[in-house]
């Protein structure tokens, strides 16, 4: 500690979590002016006034501000705020919440929410009728939980001009009964259809979105994060970058956020001057315009994820024999990853078949051959399935894998939706994460919310045993891959340094290093005494960012 009279915070008498080692050690942690200015106890025990406040850990846990590297927050927080049927589980779940939102709401004419997920419903596709019921002439649009889907009344069917003759959009497909007729499920750009005629959001709405979205956020010890999706597609908006600024300005945003924009496949290289522009505007320490959002497939629920080999069509379901759907041409591909690499931003692919996969790893490989390693670290986020040849080149590459944990699990939609249109071969092929990190790949992790929880300890518990806690709606006894389960701390750093990694950040967030900012969580206990299958139990006690308390449980004793 060099020239501090005093600190402003301490921890003592705890283990902590760097964010980079293998275990937590047992060490105190000083903080002044919002970073952390030693690590000395020695130091600390001088540098403590009867203005620092001193936190005794007591057997807890300090680790550092986890970073989800795949989150869309804004999107989150309307959910919270609108419909929300993320705590459903059932048909008659969703329906009950939908009615009683449709009732509290009288004066809204559209009603819009999701998270519904298609596990609950027969060949994972809803029906209009149902919603019928609840209203026959309000347009209602749910949205399923990985917001590659739509569940809509027939009063939004009329309005967009569906019917037995509507041909399915280039990007989407629409659900349709044994005579042709759409059944009220759409998906990816048939979805886009729907969304386009609902009303949009207000700014002020966004902003009280991303607000909620945050104090959810810190309730799991999050302070980080990378937002996937910023752009006018679905229920995202342009106007995201307004709302992070308008938290800015207002001193109310407490985190440390990178922006990823949104690439329209339906225009070409001549967007990337707004990009360039939205760069250059939006470079403050706490929200930075750094990456291109490119969504190369969709999802194999519905059968638009890219894949090498045709979908299976076994007799229980309507899969169509075809290979998925690649949203951009690989040689468009390869173009527009080369030119972006070369002017220094960073690409961010959704890719879930081992095709899309395969497609945006040759996109960065096009653009190492042509332009060199420019130092960014690109990273492609979901990666259900990888073709066993390509799971090494991510550590050739140099490209970060964006893993969402918490699907790597045999859960209902993997068991009746993924499985039986994959087959045997390419579902050992799923999440690969224990291969991936043993060819020295940057893995980093994120939940996706609104597509599932933003608790990293869930996803952690997935990461480490392939099944969901025992308590969970989704628990299935039977272990998904078991030789893809990854050890606890490999999880954590996916969580910590490897997401701060990918937000260019590591020098300065990520771990608990001198000099780092002091976003840090204080959890309730260290999972590494603890049974692997009670780690999803850990829960947050208080959370700081800039050395500031931004959440504490209510439970929280007071030091």
């Amino acid at each position: 500690m060099t020239q501090l009279s005093e600190l402003d915070l301490v921890f003592l008498n705890g283990d902590v979590f760097d964010g980079v080692s293998e275990a937590p050690v047992r060490m105190d942690v000083g903080v002044a002016g919002g970073v952390i200015a030693t690590l000395d106890s020695t130091e600390i025990r001088d540098g403590i006034t009867d203005a620092t406040r001193v936190v005794d850990l007591s057997g807890r846990l300090l680790l550092p501000g986890f970073v989800d590297a795949h989150v869309h927050p804004v999107e989150a927080g309307l959910e919270l705020l609108n419909c929300d049927l993320s705590t459903g589980w059932t048909r008659e779940d969703y329906l009950s919440i939908i009615r009683s939102y449709a009732d509290a709401n009288p004066d809204r004419y559209w009603i819009v929410g999701g998270g519904w997920q298609q596990a609950a419903f027969h060949r994972g596709a809803p029906d209009a009728v149902d919603l019928d019921a609840i209203s026959s002439d309000r347009p209602i649009i749910m949205s399923n939980r990985d917001h590659h889907s739509a569940w809509v009344n027939s009063v939004v069917l009329r309005m967009i001009g569906i019917d037995k003759d509507y041909p399915d959009p280039v990007d989407g497909r629409i659900e349709r009964d044994s005579a042709g007729n759409p059944t009220g499920t759409l998906h990816e750009g048939a979805r886009m259809l729907a969304l386009r005629l609902a009303p949009q959001p207000t700014i002020d709405e966004k902003y009280s979105g991303l607000l909620e979205a945050q104090r959810a956020l810190h309730s799991f010890g999050i302070t980080g994060w990378h937002d996937a999706l910023i752009g006018d597609y679905g229920n995202h908006s342009a106007e995201i970058v307004d709302a992070y600024q308008r938290g800015i300005d207002r001193g109310e945003l407490h985190a440390r956020v990178n922006g990823a924009i949104w690439w329209d496949r339906d225009t070409d290289e001549a967007q990337i001057q707004h990009i360039l522009a939205l760069r250059e505007r939006y470079q403050h320490e706490l929200f930075r315009v750094t990456t291109v959002k490119v969504m190369q497939d969709g999802v194999i629920e519905n059968q638009t994820a890219a894949m090498i080999d045709s979908y299976v069509d076994p007799d229980d379901t309507d899969a169509p024999a075809s290979h998925g759907i690649s949203f951009i041409s690989p040689e468009r591909l390869n173009a527009y990853v080369t030119r972006l690499d070369a002017l220094g931003l960073q690409v961010h692919f959704h890719a879930i078949g081992d095709r899309g996969v395969r497609e945006s790893l040759d996109a960065v490989a096009a653009a190492r051959a042509a332009n060199g390693h420019s130092g960014i670290v690109h990273h492609i986020a979901h990666l259900q399935v990888i073709h066993p040849d390509d799971n090494p080149r991510f550590a050739a590459l140099d490209v970060a894998a964006n893993i969402q944990p918490l699907w790597a699990s045999n859960d209902p939609q993997m068991v009746k939706l993924n499985l039986p249109l994959i087959g045997e071969e390419r579902s050992a092929w799923q999440y690969p994460f224990a291969t991936l990190l043993g060819t020295g790949a940057t893995i980093c992790a994120g939940s996706d919310w609104p597509v599932t929880s933003p608790d990293p300890w869930l996803g952690i518990h997935v990461a480490v045993n392939r099944t969901v806690p025992s308590e969970h709606p989704d628990y299935n006894p039977e272990v998904f891959i078991p030789g893809e389960r990854i050890p606890l701390a490999a999880a954590l750093r996916a969580y910590t340094s490897s997401a701060a990694r990918i937000n260019g950040r590591a020098h300065e967030s990520g771990s608990i290093a001198v000099g780092f900012h002091a976003d840090l969580v204080v959890v309730d206990r260290n999972p590494f005494d603890h049974p692997a299958d009670r780690i999803a139990a850990t829960r947050t006690v208080e959370t700081y960012f800039g050395g500031q308390s931004v959440y504490a449980a209510k439970d929280c004793p007071s030091e």
